[in-house]
């Protein structure tokens, strides 16, 4: 194992996390702007109004894209396992 190899398996751990964690990330980004646009139209400053929506968000984008992140996190530990049983050989 040289430092290219830890290099690598470096960057696909930070491309797997970030593809899984992707969908969830831009969702609380985008209804956050949704929420804060309709508080600043109304001015309405209530904080549950902030939290309610992106935990429902979140909730339906998790049952959405849960066994995709699943199948993504699946293959990725596979893939980790394959390269340990390859370090003894």
């Amino acid at each position: 194992m040289d430092s290219s190899f830890v290099l690598f398996l470096g960057r696909r751990s930070l491309e797997v996390a970030l593809f899984v964690s992707a969908p969830v990330l831009l969702t609380c980004a985008v209804v956050g702007v949704v929420v804060t646009l309709f508080q600043a139209v109304t001015s309405i400053r209530d904080m549950s109004l902030t939290v309610v929506p992106k935990l429902l968000a979140v909730g339906f984008v998790s049952l959405l894209f849960g066994g995709w992140m699943l199948d993504t996190m699946l293959q990725f530990v596979v893939e980790i396992f394959g390269y340990i049983q390859n370090v003894g050989h």
